[in-house]
């Protein structure tokens, strides 16, 4: 089926990441609210470079299949929610379901975006350059993102700007800030969970693992679906 740009700005709202990524939207059981399932690693943990399987494993089983649990559990509360809910209630409820979601999402492109050579080439290359003059220009500044989230909390994602047609990239305090309109095509979890047992606070030594493992061609793929949707905008 053909979007046009007015089928596009309305889709987005419902899940940005839906709509680029098929992956996410096929149909399945946890497309309904409350029955949302953890998705398996897409990989085998124990072959990944700098990253131990216990780690991985823990970050997986706990923050991840954690977040998608809450969202359950967010969204059988919302399924009660009428007209006499008082209003606290309800915005406490979406701010959670918000939360939640976000975190479930971004936690599956990560592990998503990993088991790779590390390499950063093709399209993402050439649209990286294009974007910020080369590609380790790219890189250096995303690693610099990284670490200014160092110690604390939040995500880095380098997306697709659906309004400007262009990588750019987006620093994340916690699940719930993102660029509007904006594809995630690589995702950096800048969260202590997602390191701290192999590296203790040395988070420059993870961003140095997590770029060893990249995968190249499942960024290069979500780049390709990023563009059909800016295409279908400007249709």
């Amino acid at each position: 089926m053909k979007m046009n740009r007015r089928d596009v700005l309305t889709a987005l709202p419902a899940g940005a990441a839906a709509l680029a990524f098929p992956e996410l939207r096929r149909e399945r059981a946890s497309d309904k609210p409350g029955t949302h399932e953890i998705v398996p690693l897409p990989f085998d943990p124990t072959k990944l470079r700098g990253l131990s399987e216990k780690l991985i494993v823990s970050h997986h089983d706990n923050n991840y299949a954690g977040a998608v649990k809450n969202l359950n559990r967010v969204e059988a509360e919302l399924a009660n929610v009428t007209k006499d809910t008082p209003p606290f209630v309800v915005a406490g409820l979406k701010e959670r379901e918000l939360t939640f979601r976000n975190s479930a999402a971004l936690h599956e492109l990560y592990f998503g975006n990993l088991a790779g050579d590390g390499k950063l080439e093709g399209e993402l290359a050439g649209a990286a350059a294009t974007a910020f003059g080369s590609a380790a220009r790219c890189e250096e500044l995303i690693r610099a993102t990284a670490m200014a989230l160092a110690g604390g909390s939040g995500w880095v994602v380098l997306g697709y700007d659906l309004h400007r047609d262009g990588l750019a990239l987006s620093w994340s305090g916690g699940h719930t800030q993102h660029l509007a309109a904006c594809l995630p095509v690589l995702v950096l979890d800048m969260y202590e969970h997602s390191y701290h047992l192999d590296y203790g606070a040395a988070a420059a030594r993870y961003v140095d693992a997590f770029f060893a493992n990249l995968h190249g061609e499942e960024l290069n793929r979500r780049l390709a679906a990023a563009r059909k949707a800016a295409a279908a905008m400007r249709a």
